[in-house]
């Protein structure tokens, strides 16, 4: 059989392809739990967008499968055949105000298609997808079937591949186009650890009446907010001077006796907080210069002092490096504080092998207890860290693809982001960020270069017929 030109071929398919993923980023696929039901789980929307990418499966001649609205698949090849499993998700993290797009209405400019889930993981998913019906409409012979699971919740709480792995059986080997090139072979453990705090006695100057930030665990919050009783007037000005200092945005409201604070800050993936800027913790530790009743003053100290700035857990006594996984982290991602309700913080801790869920709670505790601080870890989560050598067959395969197709040398790599790709024994994470592109999955105007999706639907054909035939 003459040598295959993928490029030729996705090319000849660039049209279909994408006009079928301005399909399904049309689709607001938020996890939207106010309006979840029996019938769809975690909301309408991250369903909807799922039967959109069966229902194109089932146009090109695949067999798919749905599973309760939360999961399902496509599948091509021997019913009895062996698994190759492609594992993509059409669920999306939320959106603010800071889109200078519309983000659920696809655009493409200056080479860039802007659109929320365009880098992840829609695009992604559709480019292997693509790559899928290249194999399909080629006639190409395969040895393993091919089934590609797309799920609705893998930004959240993973509640699609739970529900997926209680009704069918997981394939041995595979990869989530979901991270980046040339591979990701080693991911670190995922967990929520919630603190929560006390309500003590003792009045102060001011008292906080509410403390919120946050849009999701795995998302440091882009802003926060805050209502203080109490407030001088000259405190605004030093508001200002603590923003410009810090070269942070924000405003100061008062109405009567309660001032409402604003910051902005710059939200990021929390695998790695250190290129954000954490709204809530730059508020609290600007709160914490002044007089609050002692409930307040508890929390401001505990935030500003231990989770401000605080990215790798020094000072929670969690730090911890692995030398090729890399260093715990530890951002502070969920606030919910009410003068007369709950107050809690809920940290996104990521770490490699070295430690574990039990020593992190542990050491976590010894620190915050002394404020009266609880510590627990929330249900769920990658509890565990997922490591492929880098001699194993597959990804060594993926690596000499990549380097075909771009010129470039592979290499392995860990990431603190979680990827279905740890579902799978053998499982990695491959593409579709390109190394030297800037990582915008999470934040504000999210997109994808339109040349990169076409590179990676060339690479996932060429690397998935490999491993299939």
């Amino acid at each position: 059989m003459p040598e295959i030109d993928w490029a030729k071929e996705v090319e000849a398919r660039k049209e279909d392809l994408f006009s079928d993923l301005f399909e399904v980023l049309k689709i607001n696929s938020v996890k939207d739990m106010a309006h979840a039901t029996e019938e769809f789980p975690v909301g309408p929307g991250a369903a909807e967008a799922m039967l959109k990418f069966l229902s194109l499966a089932e146009r090109d001649g695949f067999r798919t499968k749905n599973l309760d609205n939360l999961v399902g698949y496509l599948e091509y090849g021997d019913s009895d055949a062996e698994a190759f499993g492609l594992l993509g998700h059409m669920d999306v993290v939320p959106v603010d105000d800071k889109w200078t797009t519309d983000p659920f209405d696809p655009v493409i400019k200056d080479g860039k298609l802007y659109a929320r889930g365009a880098s992840d993981d829609k695009g992604p998913s559709m480019a292997a997808y693509y790559a899928v019906k290249i194999i399909k409409e080629l006639g190409l012979p395969i040895s393993k079937k091919i089934r590609f699971i797309v799920g609705t919740d893998e930004e959240s709480g993973w509640a699609c591949m739970n529900h997926y792995l209680e009704l069918e059986e997981m394939p041995k080997i595979g990869f989530s186009p979901d991270a980046e090139f040339p591979i990701i072979n080693g991911e670190k453990a995922i967990i929520g650890v919630k603190t929560v705090f006390p309500t003590l006695d003792g009045a102060g100057d001011m008292k906080l009446e509410n403390f919120t930030a946050g849009l999701a665990l795995n998302m440091v919050p882009p802003t926060a907010d805050a209502v203080v009783a109490g407030a001088p007037a000259s405190i605004e000005a030093d508001f200002v001077k603590f923003l410009a200092d810090n070269e942070l945005t924000g405003e100061v409201k008062f109405d009567g006796e309660k001032a409402t604070f604003h910051v902005v800050g710059v939200g990021v993936h929390a695998m790695d907080p250190t290129v954000g800027k954490n709204s809530a913790t730059f508020l609290a530790a600007f709160l914490n210069n002044y007089s609050f009743d002692a409930t307040a003053a508890n929390f401001l100290k505990v935030v500003s002092e231990y989770y401000h700035l605080v990215h790798h857990g020094e000072k929670l006594g969690v730090a911890f490096e692995h030398p090729v996984m890399g260093n715990v982290t530890t951002p502070a991602n969920l606030f919910k504080y009410a003068a007369d309700g709950e107050k809690s913080v809920i940290l996104n801790v990521r770490f490699p092998e070295g430690t574990d869920v039990e020593t992190i709670e542990k050491q976590m505790s010894e620190v915050l207890n002394p404020f009266g601080v609880t510590v627990s870890t929330e249900p769920g989560g990658n509890r565990k860290p997922h490591y492929l050598s880098g001699d194993d067959p597959l990804v060594k395969t993926l690596l000499d693809v990549y380097e075909k197709h771009t010129g470039l040398k592979g290499f392995e790599e860990s990431i603190g982001g979680g990827t279905y790709g740890r579902l799978l024994e053998h499982g990695v994470a491959y593409g579709a960020l390109f190394q030297g592109r800037e990582n915008v999955m999470h934040q504000p105007n999210e997109y994808m270069f339109v040349e990169d999706i076409i590179k990676s639907a060339t690479i996932y054909a060429d690397a998935i017929y490999r491993l299939v035939k």
